[in-house]
């Protein structure tokens, strides 16, 4: 509905800009009909007030023919009877004995200055506004001819006797006064095109803030929809697919990869113990502080199978298989030391028993990629490789870490470590060497991690993260839980 909306607001607005033309064209042939009707009306107006001065004064009083100056007074006045809108004055410097000076204004002295010294220049023109109304003069100059000049110097009524042929006299000036209304209503094509366009524009606004905020709901609602589904997946495996790097079809791929694997040893004969909602709590605090550890180190977390997490590194981002492994190593370093500060923090909130998790690392090929059906896809990893890490785990003790000799070769230098028995794993042709790892290596030598997790003792140690500073009160500690121990 709103796309045929559109498509009818697109097409108006084209057939607005086609209109333009037309709307011009019209208000033109308008105006220039405006015009000469008007200029045809006063003409006919000046004709018809010459006639009736001519047939008034002139013919029933053929012996009192008016002088020039005169003739000029009474036909600008009979102009000025028909015509409203005009005015003729004559005007001169030198006016007969007994009759009233002409009024002039700053306009008609500079007029009559510029026309003195050039007569043979165009008349002069001033447009000006008066209101609404535009006003416009022009004046032209009164030259003395050979009779008047005959006449002017003769007469006993003028004031001046010596004039000559040209000389500028005075002025005749022409007053045309029209309100803007005359010529505002000659562009009523455009008055109504542009109606019509403030209408068809009021729409086409409309129909954009109408789509602005449907848009906008829809983004919001997308971008909710979109938070949502990244809750449910890896935050690589959600900027993939959202990127376009990643494609939803099912389709794998072979790579070579780190995979971590972890367990909470005991876990069902804990939940036992605990009521449904603290074991929900206690679990997606543990969940939670996993996480952001796997993916501070940038683990692609796979999944959570009851109360395991299995974590790969190498895609769909990968720094190299070592430095693959290496993250994953340090990442299950971390974890152990921050599932002891959160033992140490359910013990104090009254959890007799907290977690204790078992963690296998392996490094392998495994198919990793989109399973499952057109309708319903997981981004996983599938490969005997996969279900080693998991074996490894469920040899592992509590509280330690347990790799494949693949990915202790990758990261030997970092830590210390033995060996465990070999063991066979289904879907493996080969002897697998465990490798506990014992801690971090630095360069005086092995640095061990001792943690134990019992009834009445919450042991976490790792003697490369105490400072130098707190070394002796962490032996003072010791020493005096090693005391109360023997005195019992």
């Amino acid at each position: 509905m709103t796309g045929s909306r559109n498509l009818r607001l697109t097409a108006l607005v084209v057939l607005l800009l086609a209109g333009l033309p037309l709307a011009v064209w019209l208000d033109l042939r308008s105006l220039t009909e405006t015009a000469l009707l008007r200029q045809t009306h006063d003409l006919n107006d000046a004709i018809t007030g010459i006639r009736s001065y001519y047939a008034a004064d002139v013919v029933t009083h053929p012996a009192d023919l008016p002088i020039p100056a005169q003739f000029s007074l009474a036909l600008g006045n009979a102009v000025s009877e028909h015509q409203h809108n005009i005015t003729y004055e004559f005007k001169s410097l030198y006016p007969f004995r007994g009759r009233a000076p002409h009024p002039f204004d700053d306009f008609d002295r500079s007029a009559l200055a510029s026309l003195s010294a050039d007569p043979s220049q165009p008349p002069i023109i001033n447009v000006s506004w008066v209101g609404s109304a535009s006003k416009v003069r022009l004046v032209a100059p009164i030259i003395m001819a050979a009779n008047c000049v005959a006449c002017h110097n003769s007469n006993p009524d003028s004031t001046k006797r010596d004039w000559k042929v040209g000389d500028v006299r005075g002025i005749q000036e022409l007053t045309i006064v029209s309100p803007i209304a005359t010529n505002l209503f000659g562009f009523k094509f455009l008055l109504i095109y542009f109606v019509i366009a403030a209408f068809a524009g009021a729409a086409f606004i409309r129909s954009q803030a109408r789509s602005a905020a449907a848009l906008a709901r829809t983004n919001a609602m997308l971008a909710s929809v979109s938070t949502k589904i990244s809750k449910y997946l890896s935050p690589q495996i959600y900027a993939s697919i959202f990127s376009g790097k990643t494609d939803a079809t099912i389709h794998t791929q072979r790579k070579k990869l780190s995979i971590f694997f972890s367990d909470i040893k005991d876990f069902t004969s804990t939940s036992e113990r605990l009521q449904p909602e603290e074991l929900t709590s206690l679990l997606n605090e543990y969940f939670t502080e996993m996480s952001a550890i796997a993916l501070r180190h940038g683990g692609t977390i796979d999944k959570f199978v009851g109360d395991a997490i299995l974590v790969f590194f190498g895609d769909p981002e990968s720094k190299g298989v070592s430095e693959d492994a290496r993250a994953a190593l340090m990442m299950a370093l971390e974890m152990q030391r921050q599932l002891a500060v959160l033992n140490a923090a359910w013990r104090a909130r009254g959890i007799e028993q907290p977690f204790r998790v078992r963690m296998g690392i392996n490094t392998g090929f495994c198919n990793v990629g989109n399973f499952g059906s057109a309708d319903r896809m997981d981004y996983t990893i599938i490969g005997a490789e996969a279900n080693l890490a998991a074996r490894l785990q469920s040899i592992a003790e509590p509280g330690s870490v347990v790799v494949s000799y693949e990915t202790y070769a990758l990261v030997r230098d970092l830590v210390t470590a033995h060996a465990l028995e070999p063991l066979r794993v289904k879907g493996i042709n080969r002897d697998v060497v465990p490798y506990v790892i014992d801690g971090l290596a630095d360069g005086a030598g092995a640095a061990h991690v001792y943690s134990a997790h019992v009834t009445g003792l919450d042991l976490y140690v790792d003697p490369a993260m105490i400072e130098p500073a707190e070394t002796e009160r962490a032996r003072t500690l010791l020493r005096a839980a090693l005391d109360a121990l023997n005195n019992r």
